[in-house]
Parts: C-alpha cells; structure tokens; sequence
C-alpha cells in the first residue's frame, strides 16, 4: 500500500523528524496542545519544521484552543496544516481556512463523512487521544466515514495491518505506538510502523 497516508504525531526531537521522514512518512505532527507530554513549543516546531521537505505535511496539533491562539502557533512554526482535536464546528474551520494551510479534524464521535465541518482530512482517534488504547474500530456496527480519514487509537506495527484491512481506512496516524516510553519516540518503532502499514515485515 505505497499510496497509504501515514502521519507520525507528537515528534519533539531533530532524530524523531529524520527518522519519520526517512521511513516514508507523508506528514509528522507537532503538539502544541497544553498538558501533553509531546507538546512542543513553537519555535522548536519552527526548527524541526524546516528539516522536512516539502513532500512531507507538517501539522500542528491542537485542542479546544482559540482560533487566534491556533493561527498564532501556527504562524511561528510555520506548520503546512491545522489539526484541531476538541469541540471545535464548521465556524473555526472556516475562520482559518482563509490562512491556507489543510485543515485536518479530529474525532472520537461517528462521523458520516470527510469534509462536514469545512476539514480536508478527518482523523478517527479514541475518546482518550495520546493514551495508546485502542478503540473497537473493528465492531460490526462501525461504518467508516466518506472521503479521506485517517485511522489513530492504540495503533502500532503489530495491529495496523489489520485494522487497515477491517476498517479500509484511507490513512493512518500514530503517536504512541511508535514511543519506547510515555512522550519518547522510538527511530526504530517508526521504521516498523511505516514498514507494517505498507504491508511490509514490521
């Protein structure tokens, strides 16, 4: 699955970049959610930002922030894209989509489709993000929404083969699967993530 989207969330360091950017990532995310172990600042998403290439998405990460302080950050990291992860509607979505950059929409509730609330990219996640904890994306009542959605929840390289392969999803995006602890990332674990995903030996 060469055309599978991948994203590798909550990098903090030079290494996590370079090591999600070599084994293929199509973005990398950056948290600047307060409260989370990942959460970085912008200026050192700024710095991180401009080792990856242009072929790579940057987003940042966001939860119940205000739109101000959202295209702030934004701004002075210089992020691509905006994931918002909270209770945000259409009306943040499209207070920032004049900025340019893709808009990604995070959610834990059903959702019919990609693009309700104005988001390029819709991201089914846990009720818990950032816990590791899978969800039952694989119950018999999950219907997998329209359009481009990326799959997150407890993912890591021995599951997401076979979550992609019950639920058809367009894309998936990992954090802390690909950690050797709480907050720190693993080169290693994000080689065999993007290798699995692909259908490749993790």
């Amino acid at each position: 699955m060469a055309d599978l989207f991948v994203k590798i969330c909550g990098l903090r360091t030079a290494p996590d970049v370079d090591a999600a950017v070599a084994a293929g990532a199509d973005a990398v995310g950056f948290v600047f959610a307060p409260g989370s172990p990942r959460t970085v600042g912008a200026a050192a998403a700024r710095e991180l930002a401009a080792r990856v290439p242009e072929s790579v998405l940057t987003v940042g990460v966001f939860r119940g922030q205000p739109v101000a302080e959202v295209r702030r950050f934004a701004e002075e990291s210089g992020v691509r894209a905006v994931q918002l992860h909270g209770e945000e509607g259409p009306e943040e979505f499209a207070a920032l989509r004049a900025d340019g950059r893709t808009l990604l929409r995070a959610t834990a509730l059903p959702v019919e489709r990609c693009g309700a609330y104005g988001e390029d990219l819709l991201l089914l996640d846990a009720p818990d993000p950032g816990s590791g904890k899978p969800w039952n994306w694989g119950a018999a009542d999950f219907t997998a929404p329209e359009g481009r959605w990326l799959l997150a929840g407890g993912l890591h390289a021995g599951n997401v083969r076979e979550a992609l392969e019950t639920t058809g999803a367009w894309g998936v995006d990992v954090s802390s699967g690909v950690e050797r602890e709480r907050g720190v990332k693993s080169p290693e674990l994000i080689r065999a993530f993007v290798t699995a995903a692909r259908g490749g030996r993790p």
